[in-house]
């Protein structure tokens, strides 16, 4: 619960306050003092009257009644603090800035459990504890410095890491980014990550609210509320970056499919992200980079117009654009002339257009012009810095100028960090946002350019939900045999080849006059079939159905032998797996052996949505095969994407499926046709 006394307290008390600010009971209160807090400031700490000009109260039963508290005492006084706090001062936010809680083990986990309860009672918000505090445009309730200059139309951070809100807001200063406000959650006892975007959401005024707001996470453990807030301010016009530590698995984790292998928590977040419409970045300067990129217009399209003075820095600017799709279209024609002898002899308009080392302001506002006016581009990169010999003050005024009434984006990039450090700081005051490096600017605006924004649609393909409930409720956990398999495949609606199962080589003999040669077989039983020897392909006649037959039932662990017509087409691959409270990760890519082999495959988070669907199989580097290549029959592209959208249905309505296989698949111009399916089964306390 976020509380109004939180965001804008009347009144704020330090328990812990001290002249000592090298210690954050100190700090805080400095920094409060500093910046003018404007409501009624106080102090306790049992051994001073006074505490930094403040008056100080040696008990808590001696305080009047108080909004906000910030408490800068060990961990085991806590509870108490908030106790008397919450039920006797009518405080209604606390922020812990201490350490010693859950992180520290069992008995700092009861603390921290009984402080929440407290606070739960009383119907007040608590950050933290283990945080720097939290800022906002009416207290500086952080301990840390620097203190950034707080504009309404800056971003907002909410960060899991203190110590990565502070570095993250030093880095913003080589780019003249301003902030909103900054909260730090730590160890999330109450608040976490995902009710800090929930409140920004519910109190966000597009064009009054921070636009941009930058997230710190180590954990995500309320996927639902990230989703739901993040699609719904992104929708309003704001625009969310992340970063999402912890991406990493160390060691390996047992599976027993290609699904679960491939699977992973860090897949759940990377489709969360998409879904929602976060653009992930993993390192603080990508993260400021893409804000600060995101602080600009958003271009309409992908082709920019690359300007400067000096051709090194544009050459690398080239290179990472165009290696991540960007377009720096050629510009020729009587326009490009035009710019041409405007400037001096030895300059190039092709793109980049390079008006050379001594290149002026005037002519710099004509390529702007031209740019904006004339040529064909979505934004202007302008690179400019400076060998020291001259200032540069004239060309940053025309930047700011033209940034003002052009519609396209214009990026400065300024790299002459020392040289002409005064006109960047002038540009940077007068509110201009500027980024010190070439290379790390074009990969971020890749990134946003390329981003597709919000994924997420909660329409559902229908499948019969009777059915697929009968065989779940009565199924036990493992894998599914395969009669059961294939009444949840067609309850789905997901097309099957047929197929049937026996043990009796009678029978099968008989089965496979009724199905027609050539016929496949697999063993039944075994996890990995290819690696026993029990898939044979192009059975042609009974005498070899009979020679296989008596072979594959001698493999380990075989019970039966499943007979299916002989298909032909492109082989692809549809799979799920249930990842914690994410719901289940859908996966598709090309199926068969490549599925390991390659590993080329698309994920996205249940359910999902046609255009979710489409763009799963689109983004597949193995794309030009499902199309079809060289004269080869492609995949029809619509019955692969209804085939994944039901299968992510079937999951909706059985979320005790923990895996799901359909390896092959056999994709043609007609149909796409499931060959071999299992599903797993995990049923819990945690499903209902």
């Amino acid at each position: 619960m976020i509380t109004k006394e939180l965001i804008s307290p009347r009144s704020i008390v330090i328990v812990g306050g001290s002249e000592e600010t090298q210690k954050p009971g100190g700090n805080v209160l400095k920094n409060l003092i500093d910046t003018k807090y404007s409501g009624k400031l106080y102090v306790v700490n049992p051994k001073a009257d006074s505490v930094q000009g403040i008056k100080s109260y040696k008990q808590l039963e001696e305080l009047p009644q108080v909004d906000l508290a910030i408490l800068a005492i060990p961990a085991h006084l806590c509870p108490n603090a908030a106790h008397v706090l919450c039920s006797k001062k009518g405080c209604k936010a606390v922020i812990i800035l201490s350490a010693g809680f859950h992180e520290d083990g069992p008995e700092g986990a009861k603390l921290e459990k009984e402080v929440v309860d407290i606070v739960n009672r009383a119907g007040a918000s608590l950050i933290g504890p283990n945080c720097i505090g939290v800022l906002t445009p009416n207290y500086s309730g952080v301990f840390t410095k620097p203190i950034p200059k707080l504009d309404p139309q800056g971003v907002d951070i909410v960060s899991g890491s203190g110590a990565t809100a502070v570095f993250i807001i030093e880095a913003s200063t080589q780019y003249g980014l301003k902030f909103s406000s900054v909260y730090s959650v730590g160890n999330s006892a109450q608040i976490g990550v995902e009710d800090i975007i929930e409140y920004l959401d519910n109190s966000y005024i597009h064009g009054k609210s921070a636009p941009v707001k930058l997230l710190y996470i180590e954990s995500v453990t309320k996927p639902e509320k990230l989703l739901k807030h993040s699609i719904s301010l992104i929708k309003k016009g704001a625009k969310i970056a992340a970063i999402k530590s912890g991406y990493s698995e160390a060691g390996s984790r047992a599976a027993s499919s290609h699904t679960g292998a491939m699977a992973s928590p860090d897949k759940a977040i990377d489709a969360l992200f998409k879904k929602a419409g976060i653009i992930r970045c993993y390192s603080r300067q990508e993260l400021v980079t893409v804000a600060s990129i995101l602080m600009h217009p958003m271009p309409e399209g992908n082709r920019v117009a690359i300007v400067t003075h000096a051709g090194g820095p544009a050459v690398m600017l080239t290179d990472v654009l165009s290696a991540n799709g960007i377009e720096i279209p050629h510009l020729e024609g009587e326009d490009a002339n035009y710019l041409l002898s405007k400037l001096y002899p030895g300059s190039s308009v092709s793109n980049p257009i390079d008006f050379l080392a001594t290149g002026t302001a005037s002519q710099l506002s004509e390529i702007l012009d031209t740019c904006y006016n004339k040529f064909d581009v979505d934004s202007i990169a302008v690179i400019f810095g400076s060998p020291g010999l001259t200032q540069v003050h004239d060309v940053y005024t025309v930047i700011r100028e033209r940034q003002e009434v052009s519609k396209k984006p214009i990026y400065p990039i300024l790299p002459s960090i020392v040289n002409v450090k005064q006109e960047i700081e002038k540009f940077q005051l007068e509110g201009g946002i500027s980024f010190p490096e070439e290379v790390a600017f074009g990969a971020a605006l890749a990134k946003v350019i390329n981003h597709k924004g919000p994924q997420y649609d909660p329409k559902s393909t229908p499948v019969d939900t009777k059915i697929i409930r009968s065989v779940i409720n009565n199924a036990k956990n493992g894998y599914l045999e395969p009669k059961d398999v294939q009444k949840l495949l067609d309850a789905a609606g997901i097309n099957r080849a047929k197929e049937v199962v026996t043990n009796s080589l009678e029978e099968a003999k008989q089965l496979a006059k009724e199905i027609g040669y050539p016929l496949v077989m697999k063993v039944v039983g075994p996890v990995h079939k290819s690696d026993v020897g029990g898939v044979v392909l192009n059975v042609s006649d009974e005498d070899r159905l009979t020679i296989e037959f008596k072979r594959m039932m001698k493999i380990t662990d075989t019970t039966s032998i499943l007979i299916q017509p002989m298909l032909s087409g492109t082989q692809i691959f549809i799979g799920a797996k249930r990842e914690d409270n994410f719901g289940h990760l859908i996966m598709c890519g090309l199926g068969g052996i490549f599925v390991e082999a390659i590993k080329d495959i698309s994920y996205n988070l249940s359910p999902i949505s046609k255009n979710e669907a489409e763009i799963m199989i689109k983004s597949l580097r193995s794309y030009e095969l499902i199309k079809g290549i060289r004269g080869q029959e492609g995949v029809n592209e619509l019955f692969f994407a209804d085939s994944i959208r039901r299968v992510s249905a079937l999951c909706e309505a059985a979320p005790e499926i923990y895996e799901m296989d359909l390896n092959p698949l056999l994709g043609n111009s007609k149909q796409v046709i499931a060959v071999d399916a299992r599903i797993r089964i995990e049923k819990d306390e945690t499903i209902d």
